[in-house]
């Protein structure tokens, strides 16, 4: 039965596995164990949440049996056994309320597939439509699709690789729902339904409608497929009439686009579009700052460099002349750097003010103990502590 299952599954499935331990391994390290517990809440809210959809099921929906809707189950036991599924799961039909869908789910090892009436309803006169439904959910099912989303979920979310990990999954639960059909056109039909509605369907040309496949090559149509976790469905008609048909080349430039957009799942690509400008947003509200700190340090940094060379003349002066230079100007020292800042000597304590626009250095002279001037460097006006560079530092005198 290996043939069931899409080639890129394996691929993306084996990517994002180890992707996602790596990252639960990062989490649970980096947060010191934090993300356990985490862990652990989480699994009680899924308790909580999935065990009011079971019980919504089985309080709401018909469980079929050999007594209760025999030709259903009797087309779900052949669909199991074609699949060679030797559980078989519990199938129940549920009232839609308009909505042509079926879904398969789990919940503490027990599994269920699920026919929303409208399905069955519509494909009343279409057995292959039905048994492609129930065999699409059963490959996820057989697939275990529900099993592996812990350890992958730190990284499904991420841009082209989730949504493409979703498409494949996909598209090896329609060769399941293949499977289950007598023919090809039988499971195009089950497909077409979900475009046309519960009765157009019925006149709906398969050929043309699998032909519109050829012009989903566009850069919106690309970059909405990148962005969403199903194929469209005229991709999925035509993979199904011909599991080896060659879909047309994606957009190059919608690659690009939508390697920046999170993977969103049912929400689509305007959620994560959302998600993105959130996230980038939140980087923003880091990153600037940061790189504005960054900035303010190079520039004191560089009028701590330009302003060495006055530093060293100004002590130099003192030790020979054993008094405070009574301006800048009789050292042929400029007031402006070379950079623009500017500096200001105080002749009564023989301090150097350099200011630029950032803010104020303060270099306040001290004598070693070998008679050599000393400098200490502190911030002042307009400038913090943390701006300060390394090479501002401060003078320990004893």
């Amino acid at each position: 039965m290996n043939h069931l299952t899409y080639p890129r599954e394996r691929t993306l499935g084996a990517i994002t596995l180890v992707l996602g331990l790596l990252a639960w391994l990062g989490l649970i390290i980096g947060s010191f164990g934090t993300a356990l517990i985490i862990l652990a809440i989480g699994f009680v809210l899924y308790l909580f949440v999935q065990s009011s959809l079971i019980a919504h099921i089985k309080g709401n929906g018909v469980e079929l049996s050999e007594t209760q809707f025999p030709d259903l189950y009797s087309q779900f036991v052949r669909c199991c056994d074609q699949l060679e599924i030797k559980s078989r799961p519990q199938a129940y039909i549920l009232n839609g309320n308009g909505g042509l869908n079926a879904f398969a789910t789990k919940f503490l090892g027990t599994q269920y597939v699920v026919l929303m009436t409208d399905v069955v309803d519509a494909m009343d006169e279409h057995d292959d439509g039905v048994s492609f439904y129930i065999g699409h959910e059963l490959g996820h099912l057989r697939k275990k699709h529900l099993s592996g989303g812990l350890f992958r979920w730190p990284v499904l979310w991420l841009p082209l690789l989730g949504a493409a990990y979703s498409r494949a999954r996909e598209t090896t639960c329609d060769r399941h729902g293949l499977a289950c059909c007598k023919t090809p056109e039988g499971a195009a039909r089950a497909l077409a339904a979900l475009a046309a509605g519960v009765e157009r369907w019925k006149d709906l040309d398969v050929a043309s409608y699998i032909k519109q496949a050829d012009h989903s090559s566009g850069f919106w149509m690309s970059f909405h497929e990148l962005t969403a976790g199903y194929p469209w469905l005229t991709k999925r008609a035509a993979r199904v009439m011909d599991t080896e048909a060659a879909m047309p080349k994606r957009n190059f430039f919608a690659y690009l686009l939508a390697a920046l957009v999170p993977f969103a799942g049912r929400l689509g690509s305007g959620f994560g579009i959302l998600i993105m400008i959130y996230i980038i947003g939140v980087l923003a509200a880091v990153a600037v700052p940061a790189y504005q700190q960054y900035i303010t340090k190079a520039e004191l940094a560089a009028n701590i460099t330009y302003s060495q060379e006055t530093r060293d003349l100004l002590g130099t002066y003192y030790e020979i002349n054993q008094e405070i230079p009574v301006s800048l100007s009789i050292l042929n020292i400029s007031e402006e750097l070379m950079n623009g800042a500017s500096m200001t000597l105080d002749t009564d304590n023989m301090t150097l003010f350099v200011a630029s626009e950032k803010g104020e250095l303060i270099f306040t002279p001290a004598v070693d103990e070998d008679g050599k001037i000393i400098w200490d460097c502190i911030n002042g006006e307009g400038i913090t502590q943390e701006q300060l560079p390394p090479t501002c530092t401060q003078v320990e005198m004893e």
